[in-house]
């Protein structure tokens, strides 16, 4: 069993920055592809980025191109999600998760995700 924590969140104004992080207990981790998904009240979960596990393929969704960045270090062990020009409506609770299936690319199905952290509140004030 692997346990998978993210890290990061808090409460920002809109048009601020936040970088979670998104770490795990084993380092199995680091052959992993790592999504990032976020839920907000009364919503679905959603994908909102994705990277396969050596770093060089992304996905980023169309709701937060171009504000949103996702990386992962060169040890392939922490994986970031860089958050910039903060919305409200981008409050919600922001999970990481890391599918073993995955062994090429990413995916952007949550059903593919076998580890999932606790989740981070991320809440942005108008």
């Amino acid at each position: 069993q692997m346990h998978v924590a993210e890290s990061g969140g808090g409460l920002v104004q809109q048009g601020g920055s936040l970088r979670l992080a998104c770490e795990a207990s084993r380092h199995t981790f680091s052959r992993y592809a790592v999504g990032w998904f976020r839920q907000a009240p009364g919503k679905e979960r959603e994908i909102v980025a994705a990277i396969n596990w050596s770093g060089v393929t992304k996905y980023v969704a169309d709701a937060v191109k171009g504000r949103f960045t996702v990386s992962r270090t060169t040890n392939k062990v922490t994986v970031f999600l860089q958050m910039n020009s903060l919305k409200p409506e981008d409050t919600a609770v922001y999970y990481c998760a890391a599918a073993p299936k995955v062994t090429t690319g990413y995916s952007t199905s949550d059903t593919e995700y076998d580890y999932w952290g606790q989740g981070t509140q991320v809440t942005v004030s108008s």
